[in-house]
């Protein structure tokens, strides 16, 4: 099949190939609702988490504010970065093309799910305002937290990293997921699976093929990171986390058919792949709580932005202080919400160097 680039794709190419990691949030739940299937075998799963990679952070490197700390004291707030790393290196040096936060809420299990836009122009300790996503790149995933809970009032002190191939290779291991494709989604579903196999499948001898028409098929690992990828349907970005949102149910309701030898196989499939702070002793202790967990909405910030040139082109919060305070209202309840110094201060500051108060 002939590749076809409409004119807007030929413009956003280099930024479709990004921002492919939002699924990072399926593994970790897929992780703690295997925990919970497989619990009788303690030490079992204790030695599968060990596969993943851990790296401690100190929380001095974090900037929580301790009023924030408190006032979120009833959420688990974990970020999930997605970068642009083929190999299993993701650390220092790669940017987070995907920038998710997974609130929890320790009481409901709730759990919402924010997509913070990569090119969002932010303060970057050390770095003066800059795109979110060199915070991953200057110093991986501390600066990336530092980043997140200094500009949005948060408390992150976990993440989860994934990169380019992990979702692929978790479908895979769960022998694909039924997905309904429109007809709409044909087209944009096959330029994301050509390129996929023309940039990274001869890296990773992954192969797939294209989809003939509407219907509902059993998609492979490339075909569901691919139709995850489709934003120019009518939603755009909006209809996209809903199919990230699909992806992940349907992954998740793949997951409860398999017996104990295929999960077994599963794990040592996205176990290696996970960069992360959480340690195995904390999976293990949401085993009473993991069927409990259930996504409740999602949602991408800011909520309004303007473009921004100098000569890079920045997506500017319009303002900070007002798509923060509409943040923690949509995510923790907190009616008329008072931002802290901090945000309030680079708030102004953005608004000074973009002139964009409104």
């Amino acid at each position: 099949m002939a590749r076809k680039h409409t004119t807007h794709e030929q413009k956003n190419k280099k930024k479709n190939k990004k921002g492919l990691k939002i699924f990072g949030i399926i593994i970790l739940l897929i992780i703690l609702i295997i925990v919970g299937i497989v619990a009788g075998g303690y030490w079992y799963v204790s030695d599968k988490l060990g596969k993943m990679q851990q790296v401690n952070i100190s929380e001095e490197d974090l900037n929580i504010d301790t009023q924030v700390d408190q006032n979120l004291s009833d959420y688990r707030n974990i970020a999930i970065f997605g970068v642009d790393s083929r190999d299993l290196d993701m650390g220092k040096g790669n940017r987070s093309d995907c920038i998710m936060i997974a609130s929890i809420n320790n009481n409901t299990k709730e759990v919402k799910l924010v997509s913070v836009y990569r090119d969002t122009y932010l303060q970057i300790e050390g770095h003066g305002l800059d795109k979110a996503t060199h915070a991953y790149f200057y110093g991986e995933a501390p600066l990336a937290l530092n980043m997140l809970n200094t500009n949005l009032d948060l408390n992150i002190k976990e993440f989860v990293t994934v990169n380019f191939n992990c979702i692929v290779d978790a479908v895979n291991a769960l022998g694909g997921i039924e997905m309904e494709i429109t007809s709409e989604e044909v087209e944009y579903l096959n330029n994301y699976i050509h390129d996929y196999m023309l940039e990274t499948g001869n890296k990773t001898g992954k192969s797939s093929q294209y989809i003939p028409k509407a219907g509902t098929y059993n998609l492979d690992g490339v075909q569901a990171l691919s139709y995850g990828r489709i934003r120019y349907t009518e939603g755009g970005d909006y209809k996209r986390t809903e199919r990230m949102r699909d992806v992940l149910n349907a992954m998740i309701k793949k997951l409860q058919t398999k017996n104990i030898g295929e999960i077994n196989h599963i794990l040592d499939q996205i176990l290696p792949n996970l960069y992360t702070n959480i340690s195995s002793g904390s999976i293990l202790s949401e085993i009473p709580n993991v069927m409990r967990y259930k996504i409740s909405n999602s949602l991408g910030w800011p909520y309004e932005v303007r473009g921004y040139t100098t000569p890079t082109w920045y997506a500017a919060p319009v303002t900070l202080e007002s798509n923060v305070v509409k943040m923690h209202e949509e995510l923790f309840g907190e009616t008329d919400y008072t931002v802290s110094n901090t945000v309030k201060t680079i708030s102004d500051k953005i608004i000074n160097k973009t002139g964009y108060s409104k």
